[in-house]
């Protein structure tokens, strides 16, 4: 679910972002370099962990650590919910984690190490939400050398995490454009911010069972034939049922961006374009005329990388806790005591 730009949109405010569901959050509140005084250490921290185990890792842990950013964000907004353990016993809670569309997430221990460290150095000071933040922009620009794009620090971490939310809050592989714009716009994002960030598919893998809808069907005997969805490339698709074999096979998995599967490139636009998206969300940008008109420009890796460092910027604000709002939790895992 990992990035020194221009600070064009460093103190908007996303009028739309809940917290918790609960009213208009100020983020404007967050600013760069958040801790130079009560944690200067912090941001180098979190830098030389995430570079040492990109290192050990360097075609998955980016990705993952991108897309625990995003859905962490699309769930009560970017305040370290996804990271709470769930709990059991008769009061016990199904956290965010454990739903379904987060199964498969990984990086956590990258964000448990950081915050032990920052926990020695700094207790009680730096949030778990501002490691994520911080974890996924540095991940992602590991391949270039240098920063991607600026994150501006001042999160606090939530108190409430359910699985349920989760399940109804995370856009689905198999969402259509309605259900994705309605999605976006339901944490104050637009169409170019869902165009824009599902550009994070140029890393990454899809489980086979997440796209096999659109390589397979079923006959009203119940047997499974070949049938390509018309919108994808049928060279692209017979590749993919080669790999997959079944439509219920949830072992496999395959890149997203099959021409340069570990590198954050524009490559996720050229493939769209070629009818190369793998999930049934990312052909969907494509029925939009909207999206259409955006696509051509962000094949160009300049013109992507500029427009992703101020979306995933924006998106960092959404539904943000700040001052005295949620706590600094001691252990990403854990509610405070």
């Amino acid at each position: 679910m990992t990035i020194a730009p221009p600070t064009l949109l460093a103190f908007v405010v996303l009028a739309g972002a809940l917290a918790g569901g609960g009213g208009v959050v100020d983020a404007a509140l967050l600013k760069a370099h958040f801790y130079r005084h009560s944690c200067p250490a912090a941001e180098a921290v979190v830098r030389d962990i995430v570079q040492a185990r990109v290192a050990e890792d360097p075609a998955a842990l980016p990705a993952r650590l991108l897309r625990l950013f995003f859905h962490d964000c699309f769930v009560r907004g970017c305040d370290a919910s996804l990271l709470i353990d769930s709990t059991g016993g008769s009061n016990g809670n199904a956290a965010e984690k454990d739903a379904a569309p987060n199964r498969s997430l990984g990086g956590f221990d990258v964000v448990d190490t950081a915050k032990a460290v920052l926990e020695a150095v700094c207790p009680g000071v730096v949030s778990c939400a501002d490691i994520v933040a911080l974890a996924a922009r540095d991940a992602v620009s590991v391949q270039f050398g240098r920063e991607l794009w600026d994150v501006q620090l001042g999160r606090r971490d939530g108190v409430v995490s359910r699985a349920s939310e989760a399940l109804s809050d995370i856009p689905s592989p198999s969402d259509n454009f309605t259900a994705l714009e309605a999605s976006f716009a339901s944490k104050g994002l637009d169409v170019k911010d869902l165009v824009i960030l599902s550009g994070a598919h140029t890393i990454g893998i899809g489980h086979c069972n997440l796209f096999s809808s659109r390589l397979f069907s079923s006959t009203p005997t119940g047997a499974v034939t070949p049938a390509t969805d018309p919108t994808l490339n049928a060279a692209y698709a017979a590749q993919l049922r080669w790999a997959c074999r079944s439509p219920s096979n949830n072992a496999t998995v395959v890149p997203m961006d099959p021409s340069s599967p570990a590198r954050f490139d524009s490559h996720y636009y050229v493939n769209l374009k070629l009818g190369r998206g793998l999930f049934t969300s990312d052909a969907a940008l494509l029925t939009d005329r909207r999206a259409v008109g955006m696509i051509h420009g962000l094949t160009k890796e300049g013109h992507f990388l500029k427009e992703f460092k101020n979306a995933v910027r924006k998106m960092g604000r959404v539904g943000v806790l700040t001052g005295d709002q949620g706590e600094i939790r001691r252990n990403c895992r854990v509610i405070n005591s």
